[in-house]
């Protein structure tokens, strides 16, 4: 099988590697790819945004699968141009990525499937803003209605601020703030058979203590020995299968991976968000779990036969990533800096430990940074306890001048918090 995946994050490299440990797969190509992923496909150049470039290039290679990555493709309906060209694709139509592309949307569609979600309003004119807000009171949240690259959520107990944040949106959602702890559940699906994957929890603040600003994550961990061993049969039911159900009922089916970003409150389960992607550091520590082969599975869910997938097999193992993000990430991150120990981890640290490239270039034999996050360290062991030792053993051996990396990751639940 000749796959080619879209992107060139973290969350590719973790597809590209996982698709690259698989034996149905003959030949891996990743678009544009990063310097890390180079190791494990080969490269090739493409404007992600153009579903016609896109296209061509899949035919170009005779690819019997294309995977895309990152959302902005997705929502700009590079998928529908894919499988115009024939080729299966796994990852939604636009239509129904405005499931991630729109929240608006998303609970619209929550609220006809009878999901669990946090009450909302929508908001488009500074005096909706004050009304919605003098609603729900403190904390606030306030979501841009778009595509904000995980960074378009601000939760916070100054009124200023969520006004500020607010106003420069073309269109806001406003909601209750929801209690509790927070879990990603990732499900794949053809839009009709829906198979979740195991959950993880990820890290959006950018210190330790969860202090500081939203970012689009700075760690996570896999699996979750603190929740209810119940929790994938019940958000299965009550969220995964009526979304993708409804979906389908509008003529708009949803194919790929269902995102669903959770609250587990006082009050029950509770949606945050959805998006229409692997999420971005999860994917790292749910395929670091996975046993089954990748390809099958996507490939089942392109073509419409994931019934026919035999279920899915998982280590016991627990997985952690820790992300090294560049000097003064989120607000404006310092690209071009070398970045020094990958080698020692691969030598030292492998296999149990390695390193995910996300904003990487090569500069003539040197590789720079050249984004916000720039690796994601990722590690496994018995159990969390131990995930997290070799991770930041690996984290210490990685020198990026000005960096930055939580030092937190997973410590909470390593301790049975």
């Amino acid at each position: 099988m000749k796959v080619l995946v879209i992107g060139g994050g973290a969350r590719e490299h973790a597809l590209c590697r996982s698709l690259s440990l698989d034996s149905a797969v003959s030949a891996l190509y990743c678009a544009p790819g990063n310097a890390g992923i180079a190791e494990v496909a080969e490269l090739r150049p493409v404007d992600a945004l153009d579903g016609g470039a896109v296209a061509a290039l899949a035919t170009e290679l005779e690819a019997d699968l294309v995977v895309v990555g990152p959302e902005a493709p997705l929502v700009a309906g590079v998928a529908d141009a894919v499988r115009a060209a024939g080729i299966p694709v796994f990852g939604p139509s636009a239509e129904a990525a405005r499931l991630e592309g729109s929240k608006a949307f998303a609970k619209d569609v929550m609220a006809a499937a009878g999901v669990p979600t946090a009450r909302s309003y929508v908001c488009t004119t500074p005096e909706e803003v004050d009304e919605a807000l003098d609603a729900f009171g403190a904390p606030y949240v306030v979501k841009d209605d778009g595509l904000a690259a995980g960074k378009g959520v601000v939760v916070t107990e100054d009124l200023a601020a969520a006004r500020a944040h607010a106003l420069g949106c073309d269109r806001v959602v406003i909601e209750e703030y929801l209690d509790g702890p927070e879990v990603s559940l990732f499900a794949i699906t053809d839009g009709v058979t829906v198979v979740p994957l195991q959950p993880a929890q990820d890290f959006k603040r950018a210190l330790d203590g969860d202090e500081g600003p939203n970012t689009g994550g700075m760690g996570a961990y896999s699996p979750l020995p603190w929740a209810d061993p119940k929790l994938v049969d019940e958000v299965m039911e009550l969220v995964l299968q009526p979304t993708v159900d409804e979906l389908r009922r509008r003529g708009t089916p949803f194919s790929g991976l269902l995102y669903a970003g959770l609250a587990i409150t006082s009050r029950g389960t509770r949606v945050i968000e959805f998006n229409a992607r692997f999420g971005d550091p999860e994917t790292q520590v749910v395929l670091a779990r996975l046993r089954t082969p990748l390809a099958g599975v996507l490939l089942g869910a392109a073509k419409g036969t994931l019934d026919a997938v035999p279920p899915l097999v998982w280590r016991e193992d627990a997985a952690v990533t820790v992300v090294i993000a560049s000097h003064n990430y989120p607000e404006t991150p310092r690209t071009g800096d070398p970045i020094e120990g990958l080698a020692e981890v691969a030598a030292e640290d492998g296999p149990d430990a390695y390193v995910l490239h996300a904003g990487t270039r090569h500069e003539g034999d040197a590789v720079v940074s050249a984004g916000g996050r720039v690796l994601s360290v990722t590690a496994t062991g018995s159990d969390l306890a131990q995930a997290r030792e070799k991770a930041y053993k690996a984290v210490a051996r990685i020198r990026l001048d000005g960096s930055q990396h939580r030092t937190d990751i997973a410590a909470k639940a390593a301790e049975g918090r």
